[in-house]
């Protein structure tokens, strides 16, 4: 049977392969710690209560037929208030736009701004930008980040690229990596494409900027920082990417949200219009009330993201021991989001019984095999297979799990020579 061209060269997630392993293996009675996914155990990080009670209402009151392509106008304007009181951002309920989830969200972002061959920037390791440039046949320039700078671009790594290009991606706290940008280095690649734009002629389609932050309220020291804060004159080139899915550990009810120039975003909810992508009702009318009751919401996201860092803690400190003690390994301080950065330096080594371990994934099963360890390897965010660096996500784990899982996983490096 002949498909479309776009579907035969669709490049499955290396992180549902892992996925998919992992599950068979437990099918089977085995005991794996999943650290692949970046979801969340409900039984350990349930959604707030006060945000399941209007759920529940909002589905006996029967609030089950089609939403607005926008979504609720209740909603837009409790977004626009948070925003307003959260970030001193100023984005009324005509620059919103809801969906089910931040990916359609993003997708629309890519689909508004970007024609075939247009190029679009962004920095690996990052999630899913190589999908959504396929999708929409861009021009794609990966910029590959280094340790030293938590693996964030710098102006210094982006300059070179930006003439030209239509899109450049950026997320932070960063997805795979939890680590997040400093003002300096957020405010000079902000810089960069104030001038980019101010070179181009008015005939010319500008550098727009699309800010993943999801993870925004999920920090742990230090301060979250966006491009319109530090630079208002963005706010005609920035499109952010928002919702509800990992500040309120609520990654299945889906309740996303873009905000960003009026003309880019009715854009998008014409697009979107013809995907269907819309948040339920009952869910979009349960945040609307929620998100205003800010003491509540702050309540819980502090609670929720003390439990996340205490976690992350303890893998850090549990792979910086196994490092004091000759261990091939290093891990980056968590700053953010659910995820902590692990290199685990041990691709050319030989396995027990004499086979080597050639690349990252030869390394991912042979943990999950050996140590009941699933992690995922930077190469399933644009990294080469080559690299040693690894997401692992806490979100799936309680604490003594990942308490457990630490003397497996030394064991099993302890027999790669």
């Amino acid at each position: 049977m002949k498909v479309s061209k776009l579907a035969e060269n669709l490049i499955g997630s290396e992180i549902i392969k892992i996925g998919n392993q992992v599950n068979d293996l437990k099918a089977q009675g085995a005991e794996i710690a999943n650290l692949t996914i970046g979801d969340l155990n409900a039984d350990i990080y349930p959604i707030p209560a006060r945000l399941k009670e209007e759920i529940n209402k909002a589905y006996q009151n029967n609030l089950t037929n089609y939403p607005p392509a926008n979504g609720l106008l209740s909603l837009r304007k409790s977004i626009s208030k948070d925003l307003k009181n959260r970030w001193n951002l100023d984005y009324n309920e005509n620059e919103i736009l809801v969906a089910g989830g931040s990916r359609p969200l993003i997708y629309a972002t890519f689909k508004t701004i970007v024609d075939d061959g247009d190029r679009v920037v962004y920095p690996i390791p990052s999630w899913n930008n190589n999908h959504y440039a396929y999708l929409t046949n861009a021009n794609k320039i990966e910029v590959e980040t280094s340790q030293e700078n938590n693996f964030l671009p710098t102006a210094a790594d982006l300059k070179p690229h930006l003439e030209g290009a239509v899109l450049l991606a950026l997320c932070s706290p960063l997805n795979p990596t939890g680590t997040m940008f400093t003002k300096d280095q957020l405010s000079e690649i902000c810089e960069l494409v104030l001038e980019e734009n101010k070179r181009r002629g008015e005939n010319e389609k500008p550098l727009y900027l699309m800010y993943d932050q999801i993870y925004a309220m999920l920090t742990f020291e230090d301060e979250h920082f966006n491009p319109v804060s530090l630079f208002p004159e963005l706010n005609k080139y920035t499109v952010f990417i928002d919702g509800i899915s990992k500040c309120f550990a609520a990654t299945g009810v889906r309740v996303g949200w873009s905000f960003g120039p009026a003309e880019i975003i009715d854009k998008m909810k014409a697009l979107l219009t013809h995907v269907g992508a819309w948040a339920p009702k009952p869910e979009q009318e349960a945040v609307s009330i929620f998100l205003n009751e800010t003491e509540n919401v702050d309540h819980f996201v502090d609670d929720f993201k003390g439990k996340i860092s205490k976690s992350l803690q303890t893998l850090h400190n549990g792979i910086q021991d196994m490092r004091s003690r000759g261990f091939l390994v290093e891990s980056i301080k968590p700053m953010g989001a659910l995820y902590l950065t692990i290199e685990l330096n041990y691709i050319g080594k030989s396995k027990p019984d004499g086979t080597k371990i050639t690349n990252s994934s030869d390394l991912v099963f042979y943990l999950i095999d050996e140590a009941g360890v699933a992690l995922v390897p930077f190469s399933a965010f644009g990294n080469s297979a080559e690299m040693p660096w690894f997401r692992a996500s806490a979100g799936g784990l309680s604490l003594n799990e990942i308490e457990k899982m630490l003397p497996r996983l030394e064991n099993a490096l302890s027999q790669l020579k």
